[in-house]
């Protein structure tokens, strides 16, 4: 008898099979990753965290600012391995969830943990010169402190892939898919909580960023909750709400005569315009003078012309309750950008 031809194969059992080579083929790589992951979790610990507990060099508030909660993290690793390389996969994970949250608290760290080793490196000779000799040790193959920090929250990512991948990928029957199921969702949840972190301090270093280069006395609370709109109305957005969306000269088209270029701060909450200081400016050179603040709650848009993707530029209107503002570019494509902006920031004001 010939072999069995191919619209006679079992459909069931191919997929079957494609689901535990694409299993096998995961779980080797979260295996080798966890290794190497580990691997580098403890140079850290050891040449680092440990050596500089034992020395004193940082101050213990100082190394907890530099390194979070890297023991513990590495501690998880060590517990997790083990699992791994004996195949126990569910049972392994299932553990390690109960560890996410050093994740979260790593977070919520890092820019903490990135400002503590510039300024340590800046102003300690001591700690400088003890990080050049650990970096040059041969275990760290040329990589440095600063390459291996975000190591955890990178990981976490490639857990995030891994593990879900896994669970996909295993046989609704077998004993260990529900565990994997539900260690899929857990680290998913974290890295999501993670990813809102980071998008957070993203946003407060461009606060900060711009709150440096304004000045006067409109501009001031940019990072605080004490903005308010005029004397008489209340503040309409803590900084907590208030994102950073977009920034970039436009020109201001006023009723009589040329139109004059202005700095824009288009913020989730309100649109800033600034006016730069002289060059020559003995002090201040480089940054702006703010000269309005128009809420985004108040504003109606409109593009005027523009809509074709012509070279002409174009002309947006930009209505408030006492004022309006036309706004022009000679470059479509980012005049375009802002018309999305602003509008994204007047919708997220009426959600």
């Amino acid at each position: 008898m010939g072999s069995p031809s191919r619209s006679a194969r079992c459909p069931v059992l191919e997929q079957r099979a494609r689901w535990e080579r694409k299993r096998a083929c995961t779980a080797r790589e979260l295996l080798e990753t966890e290794r190497r992951y580990q691997e580098q979790l403890g140079l850290v610990a050891t040449y680092f965290v440990g050596i500089l507990k034992a020395k004193g060099t940082l101050r213990p508030p100082e190394r907890q600012a530099l390194f979070g909660p890297w023991e513990l993290i590495y501690g998880a690793s060590q517990e997790l391995l083990p699992y791994l390389e004996r195949g126990h996969w569910g049972l392994g994970l299932e553990g390690f969830c109960t560890h996410l949250e050093f994740y979260t608290q790593f977070a919520a760290n890092a820019e903490k943990s990135r400002t503590t080793l510039q300024e340590q490196l800046k102003k300690s000779k001591r700690f400088r010169r003890f990080v050049q000799l650990q970096e040059g040790r041969p275990e760290f193959g040329g990589l440095q402190l600063q390459d291996l920090l975000p190591l955890p929250l990178q990981r976490l990512q490639q857990y995030e892939n891994l593990v879900v991948a896994l669970a996909e990928n295993t046989n609704p029957n077998s004993p260990d898919h529900q565990q994997l199921t539900r260690a899929a969702r857990l680290i998913s949840e974290t890295a999501q909580r993670v990813h809102v972190i980071g998008q957070k301090q993203k946003n407060d270093r461009h606060l900060q960023r711009i709150q440096a280069l304004l000045s006067g006395r409109q501009a001031k609370g940019l990072t605080t909750a004490s903005w308010s709109w005029s004397s008489t109305e209340s503040q309409l957005s803590h900084a907590l709400g208030r994102w950073f969306l977009r920034q970039g000269w436009l020109l201001v088209v006023p009723p009589h005569g040329e139109p004059r270029p202005r700095m824009f701060f288009l913020f989730s909450d309100m649109l800033l315009v600034a006016k730069p200081r002289p060059p020559l400016h003995l002090l201040q050179s480089g940054t702006f003078v703010c000269r309005a603040l128009y809420p985004m709650a108040q504003c109606q848009l409109e593009r005027i012309f523009g809509h074709s993707g012509g070279p002409c530029g174009g002309l947006l209107s930009l209505s408030f309750p006492h004022e309006k503002l036309l706004l022009m570019s000679t470059d479509q494509e980012e005049l375009s950008r802002w018309y999305h902006s602003l509008t994204l920031a007047i919708s997220s004001q009426k959600n």
